[in-house]
């Protein structure tokens, strides 16, 4: 734990977030560790545009590495570490904030992403967030509405990707409707395709299994309607060239010619005996499972032709970093959501937000601003849960944290908000798998102090506030005086400190120990 002293004066104004570093050349790096192939994409910012300079593809189909028991086995996982190392060499040099990875489907299936995402980004040099669906799905989106025409009409987009199928309606850059299915063209090739076998049955049987995986979406998204639809990623770029190479399909895809491709595969019985114009050698392990996902969608939501677009996941990864750097955050736009919709007290979010900066300023100097976002999100959702029941709320507000899509949160993010929620006030035992050295108990002490010390939730003059890390915990000065006039607070405090020592840390209150030792004196 770090130790530093510090008593600066909590009444002077809040600690600012620094500025995020600025980002050389307005040179951005987005890197998608799909189930299938892994991209990595750069390109430079010009007055809120993205032109593309350099892009990498591995085909690294680490789904295909998931095995039975839900773990990659060890070869793709070598297979995606080289990959990832050569990634790491061409960002070499690029500062953090200009760099965002992303996992999708394989990574939120494998019970090991732990383990090999640990090593994922050492191979990398950079972190690696895993994103739920949903938040896939909007950054899909997001890079598909930027690469097309900006239109007033709705479009809907699709994405088959390698473990899972992502489908959004929106209008011009704002999605509206967002879904993640568990259906990829990786893992319904080797489901329903074994050995790349394919025939008349297991087409139909795979087809049945989407059809059903589309079942429970179908309705919402033709009443919401659409007047465009367009599908993005490798698989239906791969279809559409194999349908405008041999003359079925002039633009996109459409229903008559996915049907002869179909019947072709059926009748070679299998990829590897088919040979068509366009159909790409590293493509046809996985163009079954495509075909059969791709026919479900367009018979089910009723679509004649669907265009293919060219921007995808990682395009989307760069235009949210952007906005990211200029202060554009889709999570502080989540956040403010949240507040109204959980009718949260937006005044005693401020007294409690301000304070716990300002603590934690004194507590951790040296913190990451990632650190400080964290906390300042924290104390403004740390009560959504009030709209369910008061007693026990904090446990209400970190279950809605863990389970509530919040767009631009990654699943450790997301984990972590609602972790120091749910920490910030109660007993600290739902902490112990914290490792001693992390920086959320600082975090966690700021925010419950602040939390408790604004229990009457008025605004108050507040006396000087000294706090430091010590080797065994922390040390908390207030002024004697201010105690003696405030005993409910200084009764709280003294709770707090057995609930710590509880914990295994030791949180001591200088006036309070004085008072005991003179008194027992």
């Amino acid at each position: 734990m770090r130790s530093g002293r510090c008593g600066a004066n909590v009444g002077r104004a809040p600690t600012r977030f620094h500025a995020l570093a600025q980002v050389q050349n307005n040179t951005l790096a987005a890197v998608d560790l799909g189930s299938n192939s892994f991209h990595l994409q750069i390109g430079r910012a010009v007055e809120g545009q993205i032109y593309l300079l350099d892009g990498l593809r591995e085909p690294v189909r680490l789904g295909a590495g998931l095995t039975r028991d839900k773990r990659i086995d060890r070869a793709t996982q070598l297979r995606a570490l080289e990959a990832l190392a050569r990634f790491g060499e061409r960002l070499r040099g690029f500062p953090p904030d200009a760099v965002r990875a992303v996992g999708t489907n394989a990574l939120r299936e494998a019970k090991n992403a732990p383990q090999f995402l640990a090593e994922a980004r050492e191979a990398l040099g950079f972190p690696i967030e895993v994103v739920f669906g949903r938040e896939e799905a909007r950054l899909i989106y997001l890079g598909v509405s930027h690469s097309l025409p900006l239109a007033a009409h709705r479009r809907l987009v699709v994405d088959i990707g390698g473990g899972s199928t992502e489908f959004v309606i929106g209008t011009g850059y704002e999605p509206e409707l967002m879904e993640s299915l568990r259906m990829g063209c990786v893992s319904y090739s080797l489901k329903y395709f074994p050995e790349g076998r394919v025939d008349k049955p297991a087409m139909k049987k795979a087809e049945l299994a989407a059809s059903n995986e589309l079942e429970r979406m179908v309705k919402e998204y033709r009443k919401a309607g659409w007047r465009e639809a367009v599908a993005s990623s490798g698989a239906a770029k791969s279809i559409a060239a194999v349908l405008a190479a041999n003359g079925w399909c002039d633009q996109g895809i459409d229903a008559a010619g996915l049907a002869r491709l179909r019947d072709k595969l059926i009748k070679a019985g299998g990829m590897d005996r088919l040979d068509l114009p366009g159909l790409r050698e590293d493509r046809k392990a996985i163009t079954p499972g495509a075909i059969a996902i791709m026919g479900a969608v367009l018979g089910e939501l009723g679509i004649e032709r669907i265009g293919v677009a060219e921007g995808a996941l990682r395009q989307g990864v760069l235009y949210d970093l952007l906005g990211r750097v200029r202060h554009h955050d889709m999570r502080e736009l989540t956040v403010k959501a949240f507040m109204r919709r959980y009718h949260v007290d937006a005044a005693q979010v401020a007294r409690v937000r301000d304070l716990a900066l300002r603590l934690h300023a004194e507590l951790a100097p040296g913190a990451s601003e990632d650190d400080r976002r964290v906390l300042s999100w924290a104390a403004a959702v740390h009560e959504i849960g009030l709209t369910i029941a008061h007693a026990g709320y904090h446990k209400h507000s970190a279950y809605i944290l863990s389970n509530a899509d919040m767009p631009g949160f990654s699943r450790d993010e997301q984990a972590r908000l609602a972790r120091l929620v749910l920490a910030h006030r109660g007993k600290l035992a739902k902490l112990e798998a914290l490792p001693a050295r992390s920086p959320d108990w600082q975090l966690v002490l700021a925010l419950r102090l602040a939390a408790l010390i604004y229990r009457r939730r008025t605004d108050a003059e507040l006396p000087p506030i000294g706090c430091r890390a010590t080797g065994s915990g922390f040390l908390i000065r207030l002024p004697a005086a201010w105690l003696e006039a405030h005993p409910l607070t200084a009764a709280a405090l003294e709770g707090e400190g057995d609930d710590w020592r509880a914990a295994g840390l030791k949180l001591d209150v200088e006036a309070l120990a004085a008072a005991k030792a003179q008194a027992s004196g």
